[in-house]
């Protein structure tokens, strides 16, 4: 009987297959096509809901015992290189594989009632599936060729999807910005993914790390070029899951639709550089000093990411910083060889951050029918407030998040958080301490953001506040009007979204609250898949009383975080613009100008490089073009000047002849 797993190439290909005809259909038959919009869900909810169903049953192989199926073929030979292409299915690829399908399809269901009035909607579906397909071929793949394949088109579908409202300025260039920085990533990968096979001849994960280690301890390949080549690699990563300092994408990838917010920042595109990581663990593992680096990185990105969403007021950046931050979290983890932690914190982090991205676009939405389309107005939480009371369901799974992501027991954040912070508090107790601070601040910005948005008395109406806001954005005053698609009429108050958009909510509010019970550190069932010989050991070094005052920290630290939050924005107890703000000029304006990272790079590399180029263009136009011109110039004089020798008599040339047989005879005469 053919088990799950051998039919593990299906779960790309379905959403690929369906993608391929609703794309074609599109280019083919755009008019018809673009009036199905049911029927393209249907299909597409289909493809993903059977890739879905799948991945389920290889997870449940997975969990019976099954073993590590890796099926070959040759792409490609040439004497004897063989180059092989293929999948593989493993307890971490299983894992992968539930939770980018589930998420991808409640996306999908929340999609249908975001996008119901869009005129993209097929096309944001085709996206939606291709996006998905990527993803899921980037985790069966067996080597690292393959996986550089899918991490483009990866890359390639987020470019898509974060302008797919290609006609506004903001959602192009946060395209062209993400796909830039990507690049530079990316570049450093494939170097790295070259000189791993010219070390190593080898594309697979473990030959890698077995052949890497040999060639260093055998003298063939200096310690220094070893780290080099695993550093180059891991500026994929970097890129790809918003590490310091190639970060700078991610929160202005919000200007794409929310649903393509809540799948990047989920579990799709940044989840993808942490998986890397932890797929490459038996190339990093035998060097220190790369392990050093990837948790120093991954610590200064969750410092930075919080700190920054202190100050942020545009609800999908706040959380988009928030997005940062947690990242960071998971490659701390991984710096600190505690791979299954980080994995942990992803499985965790991609539900509960799922359901705060859908959160948001759920209240945008609503705040849409009050201030219009204008984005300024509608994602600003000045303008929000009491939408408990309106939006119920949305309020209610946004506070099992803000809980969640706040590391409050017995939420699923505390557990993977708090496992984090154990590893860290053993191996780089500096680092540690970074961590938990960000601990607490992570609980203050996510509940500033939750009394804003939802407790208190609803601003939206206050015509005032709204041309504050768009003068500041340098918007024309009547900027809401002429963005609410026409309809000239805006309603008096939000009201709850359609069942399309809140059932995604409930459904991701249970594994927010509960998933983490799979991983209690004193018989951790997650670490059992994807480590059993790390789940004995951690289950024979457990100690309470080295648990309880970590965890008891971890816990307080976040108490002390959302009751800060709660004086300061639901009671009014306490003003932090006259306790902070004012009293720190700098300091806030550090933070709310997001470190002046995006001021340094547009002044080094953008009007660096266009200061360069101006002057490559001057060298060019007064070098090359002078040579060139020149060289014409003299042609044209010379042949100006000879045309006078061409008279057609033949006494005037032997005259000539004459001529130059004199010099030449003068000439030698001479020396």
């Amino acid at each position: 009987m053919t088990s799950a797993a051998e039919l593990a190439w299906l779960i790309p290909v379905l959403p690929l297959a369906g993608a391929a005809i609703t794309g074609l259909g599109l280019i083919s038959f755009n008019r018809t096509v673009n009036r199905l919009r049911k029927p393209v869900a249907i299909l597409l909810l289909s493809c993903v809901g059977a890739a879905a169903v799948l991945s389920f049953a290889i997870l449940a192989e997975q969990l019976a015992g099954a073993p590590t199926i890796e099926v070959l073929f040759n792409w490609a030979s040439a004497g004897t290189f063989n180059l092989q292409m293929g999948f593989r299915v493993d307890a971490l690829g299983a894992v992968m594989l539930s939770l980018v399908t589930t998420i991808a399809l409640l996306v999908m269901v929340y999609s249908d009632g975001y996008m119901a009035h869009d005129k993209g909607y097929v096309r944001f579906f085709t996206y939606l599936a291709l996006f998905s397909s990527s993803m899921l071929g980037l985790v069966i793949s067996p080597n690292l060729l393959e996986i550089y394949v899918f991490w483009e088109l990866v890359g390639m579908c987020s470019y898509l999807l974060v302008g797919f409202w290609y006609d506004r300025d903001g959602a192009a260039n946060a395209a062209q910005k993400a796909f830039v920085v990507n690049r530079v990533g990316d570049f450093g990968l494939l170097l790295g993914i070259l000189g791993l096979f010219w070390a190593t001849g080898s594309f697979g994960f473990e030959e890698i790390g077995t052949r890497l280690s040999e060639a260093v301890a055998g003298g063939s390949l200096s310690n220094a070029a070893a780290v080099l080549l695993c550093l180059l690699v891991f500026m994929g990563p970097m890129a790809k899951s918003a590490q310091f300092p190639l970060h700078v994408w991610l929160p202005d990838a919000m200007e794409g639709p929310t649903p393509i917010s809540a799948l990047i920042h989920a579990a799709t595109m940044v989840a993808a550089g942490v998986f890397l990581v932890a797929r490459l663990q038996p190339v990093y593992a035998p060097f220190p000093q790369v392990q050093l680096v990837i948790a120093v990185v991954g610590t200064i990105t969750c410092f930075l990411g919080a700190s920054i969403a202190l100050t942020q007021m545009d609800l999908k950046k706040g959380l988009a910083y928030s997005t940062v931050s947690q990242l960071g979290y998971m490659m701390l983890a991984m710096g600190c060889g505690a791979p299954v932690a980080g994995m942990f914190h992803l499985v965790t982090h991609a539900f509960f951050k799922a359901m705060l991205f859908l959160g948001s676009g759920s209240v945008i939405h609503a705040m849409e029918d009050v201030v219009g389309h204008e984005p300024v107005l509608a994602q600003d939480m000045r303008l929000m407030g009491g939408l408990r009371q309106f939006m119920p369901v949305t309020s209610s799974t946004f506070l099992v998040g803000c809980v969640a992501i706040s590391g409050i027991p017995p939420l699923a954040g505390f557990w993977s958080k708090d496992e984090i912070l154990g590893q860290a508090f053993n191996t780089y107790p500096l680092l540690w301490v970074v961590g938990f601070l960000t601990a607490g601040m992570t609980a203050f910005y996510m509940f500033r953001l939750y009394f804003l948005t939802f407790e208190g008395d609803f601003r939206g109406n206050d015509a005032a506040l709204q041309a504050q806001l768009l003068q500041e954005a340098g918007k024309p005053v009547q900027g809401a009007e002429g963005h609410d698609g026409g309809h000239g009429h805006h309603a008096a108050h939000p009201h709850e979204s359609s069942w399309q958009m809140a059932l995604p909510l409930a459904v991701l509010a249970v594994p927010s609250a509960l998933i983490g019970l799979l991983g209690t550190p004193w018989h951790s069932r997650f670490a059992g898949l994807l480590d059993p010989r790390e789940a004995a050991v951690m289950a024979e070094h457990f100690s309470w009383s080295e648990f309880l005052p970590l965890a008891g920290a971890s816990v307080a630290v976040s108490i002390t975080g959302i009751a800060i939050a709660g004086l300061a924005y639901a009671l009014h107890k306490l003003d932090l613009a006259t306790a902070v703000a004012a009293r720190f000029p700098s300091l806030n304006a550090f933070l709310a100008n997001k470190w002046y990272l995006d001021d340094l790079n547009d002044r080094i590399f953008v009007k660096g490089s266009r200061k360069l180029a101006r002057q490559v263009l001057e060298v060019d136009a007064k070098v090359v073009d002078g040579v060139v011109n020149l060289t014409g110039l003299l042609t044209l004089g010379s042949g100006e000047g000879l045309k006078y020798f061409e008279t057609g008599r033949a006494q005037f040339y032997a005259l000539i002849v004459f001529g130059g047989v004199i010099a030449l005879v003068v000439l030698f005469s001479s020396f």
